[in-house]
């Protein structure tokens, strides 16, 4: 019996990393934000939705670990092998142009998380950019999981603190509430949005084939995913009870000052460094996995080979590096960038499903049967939740 244990925890052990990463890189800057604002704004009052999109995250990211592990490619070769290079390019290349927007936020979200420990954005945001490049330039994908999964450990501890630094003070619960305004339903979309993003399927689907996960694997992988899934909305919901009773104006982040202010306030003196301290290894984290993501999306979608991959990425993320060292008006850019990443997951989330349902290419693995009607209702859902919540956001600003 002790020794069949030791046995599952080792075949665990040995695959761990492409899928906890990828769900602890869900929770970003923008997640943080995201979270953050619903939590000053109802307080507990979303709990229960956020925690109900652990289900969805588990399904659509198991199936990326599935095929990654069968097919042994990265998803951006595997759509351009089976169906056209054009296809390839039209799944990967919004992604990439999203991505940008996503590494301003993290930049940011770095340059905020320092400033609050008294630190200048001029040599936070270098230092954290260069790390970066030390950490990802011209290494295998192994090499780069070792120090994220540390980061992550700290990451996930970091949080936890923050929500017991504001529920110790009294937090009243909210089991379940439901509004129809405009702010309630932008605030729903954001959150799905933030739960699945078209760069963790690229991750996840490469990450996995890169560290030789085979398809004897795949109960390693499915438990992982699950753990993954609801660790990323309990740190969600922790990000949520950290920000009650913050006011919504400093999450606007044009003041690392204020917003300290803020926290200290609300969770006492030590809020805003371990808020700090979450942002900053929150946004590294999703950093490396988003860049990873995305360039080998994009090479592989084009055909050129993960050497070039490091060129894809210079170009998304110097003009980002620079974005912050200007401007902290960053709430309502990640707000709509959650929003935006429903639209931009339809294409990959879609190919993703009929890859995972075609036997020649996944044999006895293939998606079928009730995880099949499981896998495309999730995806109906969140697409078309997605869109009804977006609608009072899309009025407003026609009538604008």
């Amino acid at each position: 019996m002790i020794k069949e244990w030791k046995k599952k925890v080792g075949r665990v052990a040995k695959t761990w990393g492409p899928a906890w990463l990828v769900m602890i890189a869900d929770v970003d800057a923008a997640s943080a934000i995201t979270a953050a604002e619903s939590g000053a704004q109802y307080g507990t009052k979303l709990v229960w939705f956020i925690m109900l999109l652990t289900f969805p995250l588990y399904v659509i990211q198991e199936v990326a670990g599935r095929v990654g592990a069968v097919t042994g490619k990265g998803l951006g070769e595997i759509i351009r092998e089976n169906y056209s290079r054009r296809v390839a390019v039209f799944c990967a290349v919004p992604m990439a142009l999203v991505d940008i927007i996503s590494y301003v936020v993290e930049y940011t979200g770095i340059a905020v998380g320092f400033e609050m420990l008294g630190v200048s954005p001029w040599f936070s945001v270098p230092i954290a950019f260069l790390a970066h490049v030390i950490v990802v330039y011209k290494k295998k994908y192994v090499e780069a999981e070792r120090p994220l999964l540390v980061i992550s450990v700290v990451f996930t501890v970091v949080w936890i603190v923050a929500a017991f630094l504001t529920a110790r003070h009294g937090v009243e619960i909210t089991p379940f509430y439901f509004s129809t305004s405009s702010d309630f339903i932008f605030l729903l979309a954001a959150n799905i949005g933030a739960v699945i993003m078209p760069f963790m399927l690229f991750y996840q689907v490469s990450a996995t084939a890169e560290k030789g996960t085979n398809q004897s694997s795949l109960s390693s992988i499915r438990f992982e995913t699950m753990v993954g899934a609801l660790f990323s909305e309990v740190i969600m919901v922790a990000i949520a009870v950290s920000a009650i009773g913050i006011k919504t104006a400093a999450l606007d982040f044009t003041s690392p000052k204020v917003l300290s202010q803020s926290l200290a306030s609300v969770a006492g003196i030590f809020a805003p460094y371990v808020f700090g301290v979450g942002l900053i290894t929150a946004s590294f984290i999703a950093l490396i996995v988003i860049s990873l993501g995305s360039c080998w999306g994009v090479t592989e979608a084009m055909g050129w080979g993960r050497k070039h991959w490091f060129k894809v990425y210079l170009v998304e993320s110097i003009p980002a590096v620079i974005i912050p060292l200007v401007s902290y008006n960053l709430i309502n850019l990640a707000m709509n960038l959650m929003v935006l990443q429903i639209v931009v997951l339809i294409a990959p989330a879609v190919i993703l499903g009929v890859i995972a349902s075609n036997k020649k290419m996944m044999g006895g693995f293939l998606l079928k049967g009730i995880n099949k009607y499981i896998y495309w209702i999730t995806i109906i859902l969140i697409f078309g939740t997605g869109v009804i919540s977006m609608l009072p956001y899309l009025d407003k600003l026609i009538t604008k």
